[in-house]
Parts: structure tokens; sequence; C-alpha cells
């Protein structure tokens, strides 16, 4: 059979709030609350999956384990335990995305690879409840689409948005999620949630968005390479510039697809260290 190859794309979150932690007592108890709109971009990993007798990963353009380490892997071994398949897979991801930059690429890796397999190996699996288990951004990239995620990431209400052309630039810079939320905690720095009607009006009227990330401030207080990165966004003459997830990715909005492609070019050249990259969005 030949290789499935499968698109795993970058994801952006068009406003980051952090509602707080939930609770004793509740489902998810001390995980955080969040509400935020995430969109899949047009760049990304890559992966090729084959059928196999056992299973085996591995990772080309980072270095990255290819072991239970590795979430891909962690994915493979998760569905096919699930779905009672004695054979294995053969996968190899191509990794395009910078490392640890708040662009979910490792959560949209091990979501294509849960898709990939369940196309091998159909099976009765549930994948969403899957996916859960993997990471709070595993289960929005199941399904393509912008939506907006509430709760621990399991609550998926997928929306119509405007398309949009937009740069990303990473200073290359690793941000362990995990700290990022450490941070917010340690100042208890929650915020209340998003104004999604405002900002859907703002992206059709390309207007500047009214939106936030509630983890950037304690980023940029500790990588003033990421407070860098959003005024070299600016000052190309883009707007809405803002850090992605829990960073060091950062992206502001283009009028066009062609100024987006030019400004990249620009940046690139300006700041030849940094990895930036001109992406859209469809929106829905």
């Amino acid at each position: 059979m030949s290789a499935l190859s499968l698109f795993a794309p970058a994801k952006i979150n068009l406003g980051l709030s952090v509602l707080g932690i939930v609770p004793s007592g509740q489902p998810h108890t001390g995980y955080h609350a969040l509400h935020t709109l995430m969109l899949p971009l047009d760049v990304g990993d890559t992966l090729e999956v084959w059928p196999a007798d056992a299973l085996r990963l591995e990772v080309r353009g980072a270095d990255l384990p290819s072991d239970g380490r590795n979430l891909v892997y962690r994915a493979a071994r998760a569905y096919l335990d699930t779905a009672g398949v004695e054979a294995g897979a053969e996968i190899v991801l191509h990794k395009s995305l910078p490392l640890a930059s708040g662009l979910g690429g490792g959560s949209s890796d091990a979501a294509s690879t849960l898709l990939a397999l369940h196309r091998l190996y159909p099976a009765e699996v549930d994948l969403p409840a899957l996916a859960a288990r993997l990471g709070a951004d595993v289960p929005f990239f199941l399904t393509p689409g912008a939506a907006l995620v509430q709760g621990i990431g399991e609550q998926i209400t997928r929306l119509n948005l405007p398309s949009i052309s937009l740069v990303l630039l990473n200073p290359g810079t690793a941000i362990s999620a995990a700290d990022a939320y450490r941070w917010l905690d340690e100042t208890a720095g929650f915020t209340p949630p998003l104004d999604v009607g405002a900002i859907r009006a703002a992206l059709a009227g390309g207007q500047p968005l009214p939106y936030f990330n509630a983890l950037q401030a304690e980023v940029l207080a500790r990588h003033p390479e990421v407070a860098a990165a959003l005024g070299a966004l600016e000052a190309a003459g883009l707007h809405s510039p803002l850090m992605s997830g829990s960073g060091s990715t950062c992206f502001a909005l283009a009028r066009s697809r062609e100024q987006a492609e030019a400004m990249a070019r620009r940046l690139q050249t300006e700041h030849p260290d940094c990895w930036v990259r001109a992406a859209s969005c469809s929106g829905v």
C-alpha cells in the first residue's frame, strides 16, 4: 500500500483568555479554563504513514525523540491499542514548524497521526476522546476550520470567519507552555472572555482586532526577543500584532496575501536568524 501523506497545519490563537483554574470538585480540576479563537493555517508539518508489522517513527527536520517521548508516537500507540490492532505503522514526520513555538505543531502532528491510522485501520474509536487524552489542543485539529475553544480545550464550536492573511515571526526561542501558564498563575493575571463578536466584526471590516493574549505579558517580561518580534511586525506595516498561544511565535495581519508575502520577505532579510512565514486561513 502506498503511503498516506497528511498535512498537519499550524494554528494561531486569535486572542487567548485564561479565565482561571478549574476549582476542586469539578471535572478537570487544576487545569486552566480557556476562551480562545483558534484558526488553522496553510503552513505546517507533513506526515507519511504506512502499515507495518510494528510501530516505528522517524523524524526529519528536527532533533526530536522517536519513541514514547514523542507525541506522534504516543498518539499512534494509543490508537493501535484502543482499536485492538496488532500490527503497527511506519511513520515519517517532516518537521517544518519551530519547536515549542505556540503554533500547536506537536498537537497537530498527533491529530494527523490519529486520522491517518483511522484510515489505515478503521475501528469504532472515539477520536475526540482519544485526542483529549493526548493534549488540550489535539481535538481542535481533528476537524478543519476555525473554532471558539473553551473549557480546557475540549469544548469546540466551529465558526465561519473572514479569510485572513498574516505574517508569522518566531525569534528562535523555545518557550514551554507549562512555564508560560505557571508565570501567569504566579500573578493570578486571569482575564475575562474574549469579545468574539467584536473580533469577528473587526475582521470583516479590516480593522485592528480588539483581542489580547493572557500569557503575553509574563512571557515578554522574561523574553525581550518576543517583544522585539512584535515590534518588528508592527514596524513592517502589519496590524494587530499578538503572540500566539504560549509563544514564542508572534503574528500580525496583512491587507492581502501579496502584502503578507512581501513583508515576510522583508522581515526575513532584516532578521535572518528568525523563522518568518507568510500564511493564510480561509476562516472556515
